[in-house]
């Protein structure tokens, strides 16, 4: 253990069989399909009852019941999937311990290190990953601000200290690879992963990217930095379709953020896009991912698939005939290990025997893999501690860190005067679909207790306040019925609080883009009821991407962004509304105020003639980029540039006196 790293690396791969190489280059994870035809042992009795109903749709659309039966599942049978599958060993298990609590989930990580070190030829040990983009998505784990609401602080430190809390409590579940995070630059708020990024500008992006790698990784947890490259910005705001960039572009807008965080931070890991650009699939373009990434860049980490990417060559962009053709496609461009579970890397053994695939590709590939296995110390010490893990998870100072990172998210877009509001008013209504329900984004954990806007609020006034609820309507769908209540309740209050927006996977998240940026539903028509009441009304967004609301916004008194606040986001809204913080928070994208200019953004190159359109004269955007308000007042004074001209590589100085005069 004393020896360097490389020692080590090529000692290892010197004695290693060609079958044991290619086993560090797959994964393994839950067998989903598998499990279905499986007898549903050890769930309780309504929850069998429920499945026998409707198997496939109750399972993916309930999350208690498919972890109860994945984590029952996964338990009795990980060895044979691990071992008798894999007898040589194994690379990676994905999403292995998402289901157990944060001790469960330490013993079960244990238990399957010792079995893998004891049972397999050279006891090599296995990384497991999971998903940590705004908290580990493992049991018990605290959910922090969705991503684009942690680029909305504009604060790099307090997201250093978010991503070092995300490392501690992932590696204390026994989890050593994060697929996160994500470094896409958000030009088109119809792409519904919008929320999953840090913005629409490179530099936000790249220095928030650092810090999040940078924490995470300092807890030995490996950062994957994706989607590489241009994943959420296709033609009509598409996630993956195919990109038409120059290269000028993807230099200036699209890898600075990538080349930031592996060369600034030294993220481990990376992981392609699924879309192609100028017809060239991202996982296996040779310029992307060995001539950029390894010969311009230097890295030395791993590569890692998109889920089913590498399959993807094959049944979806048509590039390879078949899947043999499709790994051999993406592992000689620079593709070390495909995700989430082996498919067509099971063709690499063949490939290699039959002189398709150079067994030193294979070899550069493990060298990668096991180059990052030593840094995270798996080799000299695997385990972790139960009942660490069952201490530091949600602890109280990881949840005042998750209401910190909720209060600098929040953005005041309007106030005509009426925020804060008082603790002491007489009556308040709170209506709306996002007022009492827990909307945490895409790519989020459980939630071990999650306060809404409503619990927020009630915590907050004073006990002589009346607090009347009416959801109103539904986040979807036409239907009025509840408007009545909800303008009953606000013509007898002296404000109404208004939740809306939207909601993942309901409205938007991965796989849900919008062509409409409108409020879903009938959203937009309670607003407009309540407001006709005649009582002052505050509007507060819920959601994760730019909202078009040109219908409405004259009507509200103040308007608030909140995006998916994490589990303190209740109490984080309530304290902005009442006035107890000062929202500092500023837009990382632009809002249009229609989806017919898009896709908009601030810092576009300058128009050869016409920058206007004919219906829609004057300033083009809703509010821009780094839009924010706050309850006080600043005043600029004494600004210096210094030098006033510089060369490309040369430094500048800018200095200004900023005053709070409010």
């Amino acid at each position: 253990s004393e020896l360097p790293v490389e020692e080590r690396v090529e000692d290892l791969l010197g004695r290693m069989t060609l079958e044991e190489k290619i086993s560090q280059l797959k994964a393994r994870m839950v067998p989903f399909r598998r499990m279905f035809f499986e007898p549903f042992e050890g769930l309780l009795e309504d929850q069998r009852k429920r499945l026998e109903e409707s198997i496939m749709s109750m399972v993916f659309e309930n999350r208690d019941i498919r972890d109860s039966l994945s984590a029952n599942y996964w338990r009795k049978h990980w060895k044979e999937v691990v071992v008798e599958e894999e007898k040589y060993g194994i690379g990676q298990l994905s999403m292995a311990l998402r289901p157990f609590s944060p001790k469960e989930s330490a013993e079960f990580a244990n238990e399957m290190q010792k079995f893998i070190l004891e049972k397999t030829h050279l006891g090599i040990p296995v990384m497991i990953h999971d998903e940590s983009l705004h908290g580990c998505m493992a049991k018990g784990c605290t959910i922090f601000p969705q991503s684009i609401a942690l680029a909305s602080s504009w604060d790099p430190n307090l997201m250093r200290q978010v991503s070092t809390v995300i490392g501690k409590e992932t590696r204390a579940h026994g989890i050593h690879h994060c697929l996160s995070p994500t470094v896409n630059i958000a030009r088109d708020p119809r792409c519904g992963r919008t929320e999953e990024t840090y913005g629409e500008d490179p530099y936000l992006v790249s220095i928030m990217a650092v810090s999040f790698v940078e924490g995470v990784q300092s807890q030995k947890v490996v950062a994957t930095p994706k989607h590489f490259v241009a994943n959420f910005v296709g033609d009509g705001g598409r996630d993956s379709n195919e990109i038409h960039f120059s290269k000028r572009i993807l230099r200036e807008i699209y890898f600075p953020a990538f080349k930031a965080s592996l060369k600034e931070a030294g993220a481990l890991s990376l992981m392609p896009a699924y879309n192609s650009i100028d017809g060239v699939p991202c996982s296996c373009s040779k310029e992307l991912l060995t001539n950029i990434l390894r010969g311009e860049w230097g890295f030395k980490g791993f590569v890692v698939s998109d889920y089913g990417a590498v399959l993807h060559l094959y049944t979806k962009h048509k590039v390879a005939g078949t899947k043999a053709e499709a790994a051999k496609k993406a592992l000689e461009s620079g593709m070390d290990m495909e995700l989430p579970e082996s498919d067509c890397f099971e063709e690499v053994q063949s490939l290699v025997k039959e002189g398709r695939v150079s067994e030193k590709v294979v070899d550069d590939a493990v060298r990668r893999i096991l180059r990052v296995k030593f840094w995270l110390g798996l080799f000299d010490n695997p385990y972790v501690e139960p009942d660490h893990a069952e201490k530091i998870c949600d602890c109280e100072e990881h949840r005042k860190l998750a209401l910190k990172a909720a209060r600098k998210a929040m953005v005041l877009l309007k106030n005509d005067g009426i925020l804060p509001l008082s603790k002491s008013l007489k009556s308040i209504a709170v209506i709306g679909p996002n007022a009492n329900k827990l909307r945490l984004g895409g790519y989020s954990g459980y939630g071990v207790k999650v306060v809404t806007p409503l619990e927020g609020i009630k915590d907050k006034v004073c006990q002589d306040t009346r607090i009347y609820f009416a959801e109103g309507c539904e986040l979807m769908g036409g239907s009025t019925e509840g408007f009545e209540e909800a303008i009953k309740i606000a013509k007898n209050s002296s404000i109404a609080i208004l939740f809306v927006g939207n909601s993942v996977p309901q409205t938007e998240g991965e796989g849900r883009d919008r062509c409409s940026l409108d409020l879903p539903g009938v959203q937009e028509d309670l607003i407009k009821k309540i407001c006709d009441t005649g009582t002052p009304v505050v509007v507060v967004l819920v959601n994760g991407s730019a909202i078009t609301m040109i219908r409405w916004i004259d009507k509200v008194k103040g308007l608030i962004e909140a995006w998916y606040p994490g589990e303190e986001g209740g109490n984080a809204i309530a304290e902005v509304l009442f006035g107890d913080y000062n929202p500092g928070g500023r837009l990382p994208i632009t809002f249009p105020k229609t989806v017919g200019q898009l896709p908009l953004y601030y810092n576009h190159k300058p128009t050869g003639r016409v920058d206007d359109y004919v219906d829609l004269r004057g300033k083009q955007y809703l509010f821009p980029f780094g839009y924010g308000l706050s309850y006080t007042k600043f005043e600029y004074s004494n600004l210096t540039i210094n030098p006033k001209k510089i060369s490309p590589d040369e430094e500048i100085n800018i200095n200004v006196d900023v005053e709070n005069v409010g």
